[in-house]
């Protein structure tokens, strides 16, 4: 079956940095054509470093943490939303691309774009969807703003919408969008990011600078 992809170019000038996103939705399926997640196998993974433990997901040949990485490395640039502490807990902290390479724990990886292509290819329709917690504030069920479009959480992924922090250093988008890093550069000084929306139900792909401050998801090597 041929694949047929609507390409949307969304330009957000946001608190003074402009990013182009270039998002592909692949609405026929794929090879894989896996539209059924037909268990979600739930692992847990203590992080030796600070005692933390952390929810694990398998997606098809993939194991990936289910939560936002939370560890505060001895050096590098990270953040907590909002500089709030409390935020962490949630949403994990705002790493740059730098720090992030390294912040996973032994045994765990930073994805690359190709294994963010993975996953993407594996879940077929409504990825995005099949990826983002469900609920939404306004209904007080989640922390997704209304409509949270396509949501079912059905691989157990749980994406939040975790924002950034700009090239500014000004935070935002917390509630409407989350952000992930990869491990692969696009060209100088610009690397490939992952997105989830409130409003669409899938993945997202833009380039953007190493210093903005976005959210890690481990992978297991």
């Amino acid at each position: 079956m041929k694949n047929k992809k609507r390409f949307l170019r969304l330009s957000l000038l946001f608190m003074g940095v402009f990013l182009v996103f270039a998002i592909s939705c692949d609405k026929d399926g794929d090879m894989n054509n896996n539209n059924d997640q037909e268990e979600i196998i739930v692992n847990s993974f203590r992080d030796a470093r600070d005692g933390k433990f952390y929810r694990t997901v398998v997606i098809g040949n993939q194991e990936w943490m289910a939560e936002n990485l939370a560890y505060a490395p001895s050096s590098g640039n990270y953040w907590s939303y909002d500089n709030d502490d409390a935020n962490v807990e949630i949403y994990g902290y705002l790493y740059d691309w730098h720090t992030a390479l390294d912040a996973c724990p032994l045994g765990w990886h930073l994805p690359t774009d190709d294994e963010w292509i993975e996953l993407i290819n594996y879940l077929g329709d409504n990825t995005g969807g099949k990826l983002k917690a469900t609920g939404t504030i306004e209904s007080r069920t989640g922390l997704w703003l209304d409509p949270n479009t396509g949501a079912t959480n059905e691989t157990g992924f749980t994406g939040f919408p975790g924002g950034l922090r700009d090239l500014a250093g000004k935070f935002g988008l917390i509630g409407s969008y989350g952000f992930w890093w990869s491990a692969t550069e696009s060209k100088d000084n610009s690397v490939w990011l992952r997105e989830l929306f409130y409003g669409y139900d899938f993945v997202g792909r833009s380039t953007v600078g190493k210093e903005l401050g976005s959210s890690v998801r481990c992978l297991r090597d």
